[in-house]
């Protein structure tokens, strides 16, 4: 007999990194602290760049703007998980779940779009310096953030719409900290091929195009570095994209490292405890990243902590 569609009577679990009660206080404090420091090191570096003049060009436009997505996209998962351990509950309802695994993919998406957005910036910036300021102009860089918003918005509705069309049983017990899609889509009791193709799909044209177009922008870059003949020229050139080489590295390389590892070792709470270094790790390390490796940001924030911030529009010619 074909399951019965149960989903409004559903109860939904997450059921969290660990069932341990002795472990709970332990990730409460680990998750709180990282969040908050995600949070704050992210929102002084949307703060830094608006209140600075010199920052408003390109490159700090679209890491403000990675800035903010960093703090939306901790803010789907780690205070529904914080929540459910202060109250001692694994509930979610089902359209919690449903909107948190839509901003969810959401801000996963926007994170990858503007990281290949800042690539691209790089390349110009190194590639074309005596056309930089005509190929990157204010209008430019308004145009890839919106289609980066539109073709992420569209995706995740997409996917959430895929989902919603599936039934699940009277009790789903998620192994995971948040309703992560590949999960519900293995949990439902109705027929999912078509979610998996659609999610592969998806995952295959918004995680492979990217990330090829960062690497066709870094391997032009390092091609005209090369040519560069004096050392200081060289040093200066990978200056200005040591940075964002670093962020992109840290985000793509324990991105990958979760999938390898959920196909290699087929246990959901191993896959959960690992995802945490790119959707807890990498955005409160960025803030640090960018500060510690990068001249102006640090020049900014001494004189942002020195002065009064003044009010100021993120605007640059």
């Amino acid at each position: 007999m074909a399951p019965r569609n149960l989903t409004r009577d559903s109860e939904f679990f997450l059921l969290g990194l660990s069932e341990k009660p002795e472990l709970q206080h332990l990730i409460f404090g680990l998750f709180l602290s990282m969040y908050l420091i995600t949070v704050f090191g992210n929102l002084l570096i949307i703060l830094t760049v608006s209140s600075d003049s010199h920052l408003h060009t390109p490159m700090y436009f679209f890491l403000s703007n990675l800035s903010f997505v960093d703090i939306c996209f901790t803010s789907t998962t780690i205070p529904k998980m914080l929540w459910n351990i202060q109250t001692q509950s694994q509930v979610i309802t089902y359209e919690g779940c449903m909107t948190q695994m839509f901003f969810f993919m959401l801000f996963a998406g926007l994170d990858i779009f503007l990281l290949t957005a800042m690539a691209y910036d790089r390349f110009v910036a190194i590639c074309h310096p005596l056309h930089y300021t005509v190929i990157m102009n204010s209008k430019i860089c308004g145009v890839l953030v919106l289609v980066s918003w539109i073709i992420s918005v569209l995706d995740s509705l997409l996917q959430t719409l895929m989902v919603l069309r599936l039934s699940f049983c009277r009790k789903v017990k998620i192994p995971h900290y948040y309703c992560e899609v590949k999960l519900l889509i293995q949990l439902a009791c109705s027929d999912n091929f078509l979610n998996d193709m659609v999610m592969y799909f998806a995952a295959g044209l918004l995680g492979v195009g990217p990330f090829a177009g960062i690497l066709y922008s870094y391997s032009k870059i390092a091609s005209a570095i090369h040519r560069i003949s004096s050392v200081q020229g060289k040093y200066k050139a990978f200056s200005t994209c040591a940075s964002h080489l670093s962020v992109v590295s840290l985000f793509y390389c324990t991105g990958l490292g979760v999938y390898l590892s959920s196909a290699a070792i087929h246990s959901s709470h191993s896959t959960a405890t690992m995802s945490v270094m790119y959707i807890v790790v990498t955005p409160m390390l960025n803030p640090f990243i960018y500060s510690l490796r990068n001249k102006d940001i640090k020049r900014a924030l001494n004189s942002f902590f020195r002065t009064p911030p003044r009010k100021a529009l993120l605007v640059f010619h």
